[in-house]
């Protein structure tokens, strides 16, 4: 039997959000381990000078707890 647990992390990206959640992982990975999945519970953006200045995810990512 396992047994997985679910953390959120905040992550960001200048280029899409498609970066941001690449980059939450893989930033993620460095300290949980055993991660299995992730879903993005949120996203938004940050506007300056009428432009988008960074775009945000808020990633729920599962990971399996060692025995």
């Amino acid at each position: 039997m396992s047994v997985a647990k679910v953390t959120e992390i905040i992550s960001s990206s200048s280029k899409s959000f498609d970066d941001a959640v690449e980059e939450g992982i893989k930033r993620a990975s460095k300290t949980l381990k055993g991660i299995s999945g992730a879903w993005v519970a949120d996203q938004k953006v940050t506007v300056k000078d009428g432009k988008v200045d960074e775009y945000r995810v808020v990633l729920k990512v599962t990971f399996v707890l060692a025995d």
